[in-house]
Parts: C-alpha cells; structure tokens; sequence
C-alpha cells in the first residue's frame, strides 16, 4: 500500500467495518458506534475505495462480510486492539500504578491465594483494577507472550526467555489421604513412606501433576492411576477412599477435610513444596510496577508459606 493511500486509511473507518462485521446490521453498527447510519454507511464505502476491497455482501435481509473481507476485518480487528493497549500503556506509564492489570494465575493456586492478596491489594493499589484469568501454565505462558496478560502468578521455573520472574515464595506441601488409611494415623510422614500405587494426581497439563511425579519419585506411573480435573475433584476422590496425594497448603484450610473424610498430615521433606513467582514479559514497559506489585506480594504472605 503507498502512503497516499495510507494516509486516506484512519482507525475510526476501521472501526466502523468491524462494528458491521460483528452486528451484520448497518443500522445496529452505527448505533453501537454513536453515528448515523449514513455516515458510516458512506466510511466504510470509503475504506473499501482505498484497499480496493469489497469488504461486504449488502442484501435487503443481511450483510455478511466477502471470503476476501473476512481476513482483512480480522486484521482490522487486530489493529485496533493494537492501538487500543497503545494508548492503555501510555496512560499508565504516565500515571504509575493505575489502570488495569491482567493477571494470570494457574488454577492451583487462584482460589486459595487470591482472596488474601486482593483484599490488601485494593488498599495498597487503588487506582489500578485486577483483571484475572485462571488456566493452567502452558496457556498462561501462552497468553503472557502475545501480550494477552500484563503477568502471571505461576510454579517455578518456568523457561524464562524473554521473561522476568520475580521469586515471591514457597508453599510446602501437605499430604491428603483417607481418614481410614493407614498414613492418617502417623505424625511424622516423609515421601520415602509413600505408597506409590495409591498416588491420585491431576490430569496433564498441571504442573501439579509433574511435580507430584517428581516428589514421590515415580519412574512410570500405574496403568491404574487416577486423575483429577481439579484440586477439588481431587481431594472428593481422597475424600471417597480412591487414594491418596500431595496438595499445596493453602488448599488444605478452610473445611478443606470434606466433613472429616480427610486427614492431612506435614510432609518433614524440605524440598516437599512449591516456589511460586510473579512472571511478566522482558519488554514490558511498567516495569517498576511489576516490581512495585512483586514486592507488596512478598509482603503479604499467607501464613505457613516463606518468603524467598
């Protein structure tokens, strides 16, 4: 494209096809965009002379975008989410510590920790507003890297090319078996007394479930194992007499016993546990608020956990 036909090319224009594309409906389009029908009627007419584009199908019943406009609305659609975090990162970087902060945290970790950190966060840092999304490492690391979230609440190590990681604490774990095995009744459990076929873990793509594997030293895990979707699925499977497990310490408080079903024991192994860090991308551009945020986490530990 040359720059005479660049220059004829604005966001608003772009923003009009797109509206059309999702509505299907000049007239629901220009509502949603705060014109009149005409007027967008005769820009996207414009934007269509300068990419030399039909970008719609017009009928008396429908507008569907042409095989040709259905890429280019996408890209469309891409450039100005493009602009819009242009525009979100400038206003932050004026204004430190405000406006949003995507923050990923895996599924592990989320429900126990959260309520904690953002009750003191919200005192710490009023202006800027946590949006969360919970998954498991892979699709946060994922979703960090396009640029989706700002960081990530996740296990370590993760492979840190192209990230920063900020090391905030370690969680031991706890063992969670039936209140009729025969490990409920101990006090001092160590990962050596663990039965390995009895092990109940978590489905793949948990790095809960790598570092179960891990601990409890299993080489090739029984073609009798069971998996969980969840922590919670996973402690009603303890709770049902299926097996046993290693779960985080924050997700063993708060009636996490199902009723008394489950006897959680200390494991005395050091290394029984988690390192968990905040994780965000090299390049960010608010980097002394992440370290600003890694730094209030670190403050703000749940009891039982230790700072690192």
């Amino acid at each position: 494209m040359t720059t005479s036909k660049l220059s004829g090319l604005s966001l608003r224009d772009l923003e009009y096809a797109v509206a059309v594309a999702k509505e299907r409906h000049f007239g629901r389009a220009a509502e949603r965009c705060g014109v009149s029908q005409a007027a967008l009627s005769e820009q996207v007419r414009k934007l269509e002379g300068v990419l030399g584009v039909t970008l719609f199908e017009r009928t008396k019943r429908r507008v569907d975008p042409t095989s040709r406009g259905i890429a280019l609305l996408a890209q469309a659609e891409a450039l100005l989410g493009g602009a819009q975090r242009l525009l979100d990162e400038a206003r932050r970087s004026a204004e430190p510590l405000t406006g949003e902060l995507r923050l990923g945290v895996i599924a592990t970790l989320g429900p126990y920790y959260l309520p904690s950190l953002l009750h003191g966060g919200r005192e710490r840092f009023p202006q800027l507003v946590m949006r969360l999304r919970e998954s498991r490492t892979e699709d946060l690391l994922r979703l960090l890297r396009l640029g989706d979230l700002d960081a990530a609440l996740l296990a370590l190590p993760v492979a840190d090319d192209g990230l920063s990681v900020a090391p905030l604490f370690f969680e031991p774990f706890r063992l969670a078996c039936p209140i009729d095995d025969p490990l409920a009744a101990r006090t001092d459990v160590r990962l050596r007394d663990l039965p390995r076929g009895k092990l109940l873990l978590m489905e793949e793509g948990h790095c809960m479930r790598d570092q179960a594997i891990e601990l409890c030293n299993v080489r090739r895990l029984d073609p009798h194992t069971r998996f969980a979707s969840s922590l919670e699925m996973l402690r009603h499977m303890i709770a049902a007499g299926e097996g046993y497990s290693v779960l985080p310490l924050m997700a063993t408080r708060e009636h996490a016993d199902m009723n008394g079903l489950i006897r959680f024991r200390d494991i005395a192994d050091a290394e029984a546990g988690r390192r968990i860090g905040l994780v965000w991308r090299a390049s960010e551009t608010r980097m002394a608020d992440m370290r600003a945020i890694a730094a209030y986490m670190r403050e703000a530990l749940p009891d039982g956990v230790t700072r690192i």
